[in-house]
């Protein structure tokens, strides 16, 4: 059960809210209207931020600015429990909860400990951002100034990390932070963090949910932006990205942005495969890809910046109609082939083919997407980066991807979205491995006694196991299609 949070007007009674019954004699209360640093004290819950707005009505009175209210609003009921609620909330983002206690001790090894004196500015908005301070006891209050004027903006506690997102970026700092109490913290600087290895799993993961974070709808949109893009809604986490819905701040042109995991962006497989992806988008331009518009590297991880598309993927479309009706398969087949023909053409495989990298749009407009594993044709990686049901039973054995693996990745996904399941039984990656490469499919007309006999010869051809007797491209695969049109 989430318990609701107060207001303050819910929490003294004062009857100055928006609608209260004495809101029209007295006033809607400050806290409710006030639109000062970017909107944060605005909304359902602005009543919460009392502390933080000039003029707001408690004992009595009329209150002034924070600075001349301060030492009421720190022994305030109302701010102590707004404070301990805070402290139980966004635990993604707080260091000592966030990382197991048997880990702690090792990665404070070698950091400064500190004692602060309560009310002590120990942090100065503007200055470079050198240090991070990680609270063992303690708090302190984070105050924006603008235009002269200072904005408390929030708290941190026991198990926040303070000023992090600077240490990361090297910009000045965001704000001030002054000790509400006497505090007890651990000094993380920047040859510290520069000397992290990729094996601190705990504190990497820690690193991407700080950033996503900073990312999230309620921060101001400075907070949010990667060079001329503005994060809006997170909109995916996958195993090494997390994707955003974003806005070119000038034209108003929705994107998607997708950010590297820290805990891969530290080792250089990872990010050389990341680097590749925006690479190989890059460098196409086709109906049936996706596009990618920028590539930046902030927050000491990388981001790409590419079209953002509404619909949903094949694999979710699958799952809703269960079987895909043969006409709307060529349909879809034929669209991939033609993304894959032209990466081809351009020496590019993809190497990652299956349902849930073929995008469908609301017209049933289809965009190959995930390049993220691709390679120049022939490349001997020996990485199999594609999902294992899709693999052509050649790279099991150490060959390299080339056009005839994307080609029966292809079949093996048309065989699914016909049918309704993959063509082996699912007995684990072992016997999966060994039915691929000693099993030819099963002949989908056993399951679709209708099927097109072109569309059937199609599905059984590029899933030979040979793979000279495959389709040797997607230009070969087209002709067999485009009998069906």
């Amino acid at each position: 059960m989430v318990l609701k949070k107060l207001n303050c007007w819910e929490y003294i009674k004062c009857g100055r809210e928006p609608g209260g019954q004495n809101a029209i004699e007295l006033g809607t209360c400050p806290a409710a209207m006030d639109k000062s640093y970017s909107g944060i004290n605005s909304g359902k819950y602005g009543g919460r931020f009392c502390w933080a707005v000039s003029g707001t009505f408690c004992d009595g009175e009329t209150q002034g600015t924070f600075a001349e209210k301060r030492d009421s609003c720190l022994n305030c009921g109302f701010y102590k429990l707004v404070r301990a609620e805070e402290g139980t909330a966004n635990l993604r983002t707080k260091f000592l909860r966030f990382v197991p206690l048997d880990r702690q001790r090792s990665m404070l090894d070698g950091l400064t400990y500190k004692h602060i004196k309560k009310g002590e500015r120990f942090l100065t908005q503007g200055e470079e951002g050198n240090s991070a301070y990680i609270i063992e006891r303690g708090s302190c209050i984070v105050i924006v100034e603008k235009d002269g004027i200072e904005h408390p903006v929030g708290h941190r506690g026991e198990g926040d990390i303070v000023d992090m997102m600077a240490l990361l970026t090297g910009e000045p700092r965001s704000a001030h932070v002054e000790a509400e109490t006497d505090m007890s913290v651990w000094v993380l600087d920047k040859d510290r963090l520069d000397h992290i290895s990729d094996k601190d799993h705990e504190l990497l993961d820690f690193f991407t949910e700080l950033v996503a974070e900073r990312f999230d709808s309620r921060r101001p949109t400075a907070d949010r932006t990667i060079g001329r893009y503005i994060a809006t809604d997170i909109i995916g986490r996958g195993g090494y990205s997390l994707v955003y819905k974003g806005v070119h701040e000038r034209l108003n042109m929705p994107v998607a942005i997708k950010m590297m995991r820290h805990d891969l962006a530290m080792r250089s497989e990872f990010l050389t495969t990341f680097r590749n992806e925006a690479e190989i988008i890059a460098e196409m331009n086709h109906e049936n890809i996706i596009r990618m518009y920028n590539f930046k590297e902030r927050f000491r991880t990388v981001f790409i910046i590419m079209e953002y598309l509404e619909g949903e993927n094949l694999r979710e479309l699958l799952q809703r109609l269960k079987t895909i009706p043969p006409m709307l398969t060529v349909n879809y087949l034929l669209q991939t082939c033609n993304a894959l023909a032209y990466a081809h053409n351009k020496n590019i495989v993809h190497r990652d083919i299956n349902p849930t990298n073929i995008f469908i749009k609301k017209n049933h407009r289809l965009k190959l997407i995930d390049f993220g594993v691709a390679c120049p044709v022939g490349t001997d990686d020996h990485f199999f980066g594609g999902a294992l049901h899709y693999l052509a039973p050649e790279l099991f054995d150490g060959e390299p991807a080339d056009r005839r693996s994307d080609i029966y990745a292809l079949g093996i996904t048309a065989y699914e979205i016909v049918t309704g399941k993959r063509p082996y039984p699912e007995e684990g990656a072992a016997a999966l491995m060994k039915m691929h490469r000693n099993q030819d499919i099963p002949d989908p007309i056993e399951v679709v006694p209708d099927l097109p006999e072109a569309l059937r010869r199609f599905i059984l051809t590029a899933c030979m196991r040979d793979p000279d007797k495959r389709y040797q491209d997607a230009d070969s695969a087209l002709e067999e299609l485009n009998k069906l049109k």
